[in-house]
């Protein structure tokens, strides 16, 4: 089974609640990430999510993924099976608070099954521009939501 991991890491000036806010609010996704124009569903262990993925070159392709682990503030992982079961992906969001106020937003996919890390290669400049775009967008939204509320 061939293997591969595809990342996108970004510092961002606001608290790791903050960026859980605008990550858990799935279905605003498509007012600021063009890699998800469409989301539904809500974030819970086994629940299934409803989404359009748009990766730069390929069509957009609906896909339902499965809700594999979450913890508020600190990540959120799901799970997808593709040409009957030859590609399987794990999509992670993970947040690191490094001090109040400052934290690290990653976001990244790990390829498995016998073709995973065959697609992703193929994939691999196109993924990461959307993962490098969706980081942008979080880093930019909860910045600007941080500088909008008062100082506790």
């Amino acid at each position: 089974m061939s293997r591969a991991k595809l990342e996108h890491r970004i510092g961002v000036r606001a608290s790791a609640e903050t960026i859980w806010t605008v990550l858990a609010d799935v279905e605003g996704w498509p007012k600021w990430c063009t890699l998800y124009p469409r989301a539904v569903g809500t974030i819970r262990i086994g629940g299934q999510l409803d989404l359009d993925v748009a990766v730069a070159g390929q069509p957009t392709r609906a896909i339902r993924p499965v809700v594999v682990d979450w913890v508020p503030n600190e990540q959120l992982h799901w799970r997808l099976s593709l040409l009957g079961g030859l590609v399987r992906t794990t999509r992670y969001f993970e947040i690191e608070e490094l001090v109040p106020g400052s934290s690290i937003f990653s976001n990244g996919e790990l390829f498995g099954g016998l073709l995973g890390a065959r697609v992703a290669r193929q994939l691999r400049g196109p993924l990461r521009d959307g993962f490098r775009a969706m980081g942008e967008a979080v880093r930019d939204l909860a910045e600007a939501a941080e500088a909008a509320s008062p100082p506790s």
